[in-house]
């Protein structure tokens, strides 16, 4: 707070106020803070981990059954926006433990959020934001390979990786995928605890979880390193990862939001 005259007092810029000054290394604490909560009472945070597994499962599976595997990896990565939309349960535990309040899976199903049905309506913009994504890639490869049909998993590595168009296509993809990643986690990152815990709108506080994280910038490139390594991790596993890291992370995400809000 600054002098302004008369006694009062200047209120400090809200890019100062949200500033934290935590070190890259808080992150680690996060999870560690988040590995506490799924552990504490685990059967709702695993039983919540599987059917995240399932459904992830089940649209794959789809994918390949109708020919739609050419969407897969871009359908991954829209995984990643809606990620924080599907923990909501996960914040839900983890606030409930804060409050020293019961927990259930019921509750964590059911999540009545503070604010209400904008919770719904964030979910639809990172949809939204989710199909762009996934659209853009799809034109990037047609840019690239022309209206040619899409060659199969196995046959595509060799035409990225063994072709000078495959190399420029990964180069324009990964920029503009760089990009839609870094767009969706700014405003994803809080937005959604922050309408569990509080009575705001959407906007409100899409713009604050890019402020958040704007202004916490080193510790919260940590943190989107960490998200992403356990991902791929769990790709790596067939997604049978997801039952222990996906609630691993939604609590540690809830932990992340007290520490920076």
């Amino acid at each position: 707070m600054g002098a302004i005259g008369n006694g009062q007092e200047m209120p400090l810029p809200l890019s100062v106020q949200r500033r934290r000054n935590l070190p890259a290394g808080a992150a680690l604490s996060w999870l560690g803070e988040g590995w506490r909560d799924l552990w504490r009472q685990p059967a709702p945070s695993l039983l919540y981990g599987l059917a995240v597994f399932a459904v992830s499962a089940a649209i794959v599976w789809g994918l390949f059954r109708l020919g739609l595997d050419y969407i897969l990896f871009p359908a991954l990565a829209g995984f990643m926006v809606m990620g924080p939309l599907l923990a909501i349960g996960l914040y839900q535990k983890s606030r409930a433990i804060e409050l020293g309040e019961s927990v259930s899976l019921s509750r964590m199903i059911f999540v009545e959020a503070a604010s209400g049905g904008q919770v719904w309506y964030t979910g639809a913009i990172l949809s939204l934001l989710m199909l762009v994504w996934m659209r853009a890639a799809v034109i990037i490869y047609a840019l690239f390979f022309g209206l040619r049909p899409f060659p199969g998993l196995h046959e595509v590595t060799a035409m990225l990786f063994g072709t000078p168009v495959g190399w420029a296509m990964l180069l324009v993809g990964t920029v503009v995928g760089g990009l839609f990643a870094a767009f969706s986690f700014a405003i994803s990152a809080f937005a959604i605890p922050m309408l569990l815990d509080e009575r705001v709108d959407a906007f409100t506080a899409m713009g604050t979880s890019i402020s958040m994280v704007w202004n916490n910038l080193p510790v919260m490139l940590a943190w989107g390193a960490i998200v992403l390594v356990l991902f791929l991790v769990a790709v790596a596993t067939g997604l049978l990862g997801l039952i222990v890291l996906f609630p691993l992370l939604g609590h540690a995400t809830w932990h992340s939001y007290r520490a920076l809000r």
